[in-house]
């Protein structure tokens, strides 16, 4: 499958950081060396597996084209292929951000 774009999910300090020009990553971007990025496929079940319990979530849309040889498809979770960003994830690398809302279906809207 071909895909367009990659999602990022960020608390609200982790957008702050991004808007003013510091983010480096969430903890767990940080400890593993690159930006976790989800498809829109992927998104829902990143979010039940991480951030069930979390408010205040913004989902950005970052279009894959632009991020070169920094994109990696990396296998993981139920050998799933994931888009992993390898460099600073920046605030004119977004396409379009939005405060995570759900559908009539529970399913997350993708901003854009």
């Amino acid at each position: 499958m071909i895909h367009e774009f990659a999602y990022k999910i960020l608390t609200q300090p982790q957008f702050l950081s991004l808007c003013a020009g510091d983010f480096k990553g969430a903890p767990v971007d940080i400890a593993d060396g690159y930006i976790h990025l989800s498809t829109a496929e992927q998104l829902d079940d990143t979010l039940a597996r991480h951030f069930s319990c979390q408010t205040g979530l913004v989902i950005a849309a970052i279009p894959l084209k632009q991020l070169g040889n920094a994109l990696k498809w990396e296998t993981s979770r139920g050998g799933d292929l994931f888009p992993h960003l390898y460099g600073h994830l920046t605030m004119d690398m977004i396409s379009a951000h939005a405060a995570l809302r759900r559908d009539g279906n529970g399913r997350a809207v993708l901003p854009g």
